[in-house]
């Protein structure tokens, strides 16, 4: 859950700098749901109040001529800690990220072990 902690936190960074553009007059709302189906999930809504960004840029930091950027990880990392990564944008109503983390039968189980 460590990691799906670090994409909610990328999800709402790139909410407040790249879509309400550090705007203090602007929100950044995030909304957590569960699904307990076949496969259980954690889905999490982050919708900020901006004009948007180019979610359709995929930037692969790995790639030499990215090493020395100092942005574009974010996007990177939130697409490897979750399993599905969905952004819609509504003019004048900002961008939404929708994050799904499949979650495991039984989560509160663990190993027994000293």
């Amino acid at each position: 859950m460590h990691w799906v902690g670090v994409a909610i936190r990328e999800s709402v960074i790139n909410a407040i700098k790249h879509g309400n553009r550090n705007d203090s007059s602007k929100r950044v709302f995030v909304e957590f749901g569960t699904s307990m189906g076949d496969v259980p999930e954690l889905s999490i809504r982050v919708r900020d109040q901006g004009e948007g960004f180019d979610f359709r840029r995929d930037v692969d930091p790995r790639l030499p001529e990215n090493l020395e950027k100092t942005n574009g990880r974010g996007m990177f990392l939130i697409r490897n800690f979750v399993d599905e990564v969905r952004y819609a944008h509504v003019a004048g109503k900002g961008t939404t990220v929708y994050l799904v983390k499949k979650l495991p039968r039984h989560p509160g189980r663990r190993a027994s072990g000293g």
